[in-house]
């Protein structure tokens, strides 16, 4: 058997596990202006957002929360959420997509 190393560099941030046998898929998440961020959207399985600087305002459902690096964030299945960058240090993020493909349903 072997086990098979994946450049990052190769992935360009985004990684769907489809391609390189893996039931799950990321990507990798980098905002430097206040207030970015995507719109609501959805996706048929849960998204777990790994923070690893900055801060960031979630929407998710009726409900909002500000996390920040060093926290992690899951959102279950079929709920609508969007978040937004809050302060001024760079945002960084993994976020992590319960699927070996992206699938996002897109809001607004």
């Amino acid at each position: 058997m072997v086990i098979p190393i994946i450049e990052q560099s190769a992935v360009g941030g985004d990684f769907e596990g489809f391609a390189h046998g893996s039931d799950v898929s990321f990507f990798l998440e980098r905002i430097e202006r206040e207030g970015a961020g995507p719109r609501l959207h959805r996706h048929p399985y849960g998204e777990t957002f790994v923070i690893r600087s900055g801060a960031a305002r979630f929407t998710v459902g009726d409900e909002q929360v500000v996390a920040t690096g060093g926290q992690i964030l899951v959102v279950p299945a079929l709920v609508p959420h969007r978040f937004a960058v809050v302060g001024s240090e760079v945002y960084e993020a993994i976020h992590i997509h319960a699927s070996e493909r992206f699938i996002t349903e897109w809001l607004e």
